[in-house]
């Protein structure tokens, strides 16, 4: 087990510390994601309002993400994770207060805000990785991204159980967001103590805005299935707290827990990634994991049509436990495989557009969940709607990998 943190010896600790400040905003992004909906819907307002508030926080980075793309090209990115460091957590605060004294426009406002905070570490973490870590170990920074992003799953998820074990009177989803939103604020810390400079920017030789070398055909190309997955995620994923405590009867802290357990395995699989690379490749990396999270995502579906029966719960449970893993497996493979596809020049834009797409997507996917809960359809259906749209983004990415093996996406 030790022998899988030797492979990322190599990376200085300011990335190290930078990737550990895109901790503590996953931190709270996990927390707010696994019972955010349920504090509102205990507050009084109805699944689809709540889900039209939370939408409001993908909207804000679907406008801007894409200009912060280009905007951070030929510049230092640093800047910019101060910015989520020190907002994201207040910003929560504020959403809390304001969900407490139904203050609908200020919900409104604080979640936008909320996606705004968040962009300077979403949407460049990436490029700074690509920056200042050398191209042999691209794959280990992005894949201890990522693994640390599942540990801040990991810890709220722990943090939610324990509070809630210890008194749940007192600890509950109110409190446990304001502890949580506390906490978050030890990313600044980490971000200053990234003293290193950049280790390489990029020098513009025209404009950042100039289009006419960008190959957008290909770009378009490796974003198909970003797009396709992240419609089908949001549909599924923001609205899993609420399938288990609508259809299923578990409590928040308990969905809580359930969801840390998840993550854990969702770490673990995460800092075995390069080597899982290295062995497999990624065709087998890729789609075979993904097809597997799509039976589990069809088996949590029917757990509804069957849900009277005390064995439902247990099998949307297992279900939900081997998806998690499965499905976050491949994100750091295909984020690679995406940059490599695109190239050097198109590492900013497409990073920018992989935001964009996915608080996108989630934002309409939260408008459409709206529309089927008003309209009074099943959990099981949306959910199977999202695994449709999960395998046609499989088979894309299998389209890629070929293309990519072949050398082919050169000729774009």
């Amino acid at each position: 087990m030790f022998k899988i943190f030797s492979q990322y010896k190599h990376l200085d600790k300011s990335v190290l510390s930078i990737i550990t400040a895109h901790f503590f905003i996953q931190f709270i992004e996990y927390a707010f994601l696994t019972i955010l909906l349920i504090y509102m819907n205990k507050a009084g307002y109805a699944d689809y309002k709540a889900a039209d508030f939370f939408g409001y926080r993908f909207l804000s980075v679907l406008l801007f993400s894409f200009y912060l793309g280009l905007y951070i090209n030929g510049r230092k990115i640093k800047p910019f994770f101060y910015i989520s460091a020190i907002f994201a957590p207040l910003l929560s605060l504020g959403m809390i207060f304001a969900v407490q004294y139904h203050l609908d426009i200020l919900i409104y406002v604080l979640m936008f805000l909320f996606g705004v905070a968040i962009l300077g570490l979403d949407v460049s973490i990436i490029p700074y990785l690509l920056r200042n870590v050398k191209e042999e170990h691209h794959t280990e920074a992005i894949s201890l991204c990522y693994a640390t992003n599942s540990l801040g799953g990991i810890l709220s998820g722990g943090l939610i159980w324990l509070l809630t074990y210890i008194n749940p009177e007192l600890f509950d989803e109110k409190m446990i967001l304001k502890i949580i939103s506390i906490i978050g604020l030890g990313g600044i810390y980490f971000v200053f103590a990234s003293k290193k400079q950049e280790f390489y920017v990029p020098i513009l030789k025209k404009s950042r805005y100039d289009f006419r070398d960008v190959k957008w055909w290909l770009v378009a190309k490796a974003m198909v299935p970003t797009l396709v997955i992240a419609t089908g995620a949001g549909l599924a994923i923001p609205f899993m707290g609420l399938f288990f405590t609508t259809i299923h009867h578990m409590t928040s802290s308990d969905f809580a827990v359930l969801t840390s357990f998840t993550t854990l395995f969702v770490f673990v699989m995460q800092m075995y990634v390069p080597s899982i690379k290295k062995k497999l490749g990624y065709k087998i990396t890729i789609t075979a994991s993904q097809l597997l999270a799509v039976l589990c995502l069809v088996g949590l579906s029917f757990s509804e049509f069957y849900s009277t029966y005390a064995y439902a719960a247990i099998v949307a449970i297992i279900c939900y436990v081997l998806r998690q893993p499965l499905m976050n497996i491949a994100a750091p493979i295909t984020s690679d495989l995406t940059m490599k596809f695109v190239g050097f020049r198109h590492r900013e834009i497409v990073s920018s557009l992989t935001t964009a797409i996915w608080s996108g997507s989630w934002f309409f996917s939260a408008i459409i969940f709206k529309v089927l809960r008003t309209h009074e359809v099943q959990y099981a259906y949306i959910f199977l709607i999202t695994a449709l749209l999960y395998v046609f983004g499989i088979l894309w990415y299998y389209y890629l990998i070929v293309l990519f093996e072949k050398g082919k996406h050169q000729v774009y």
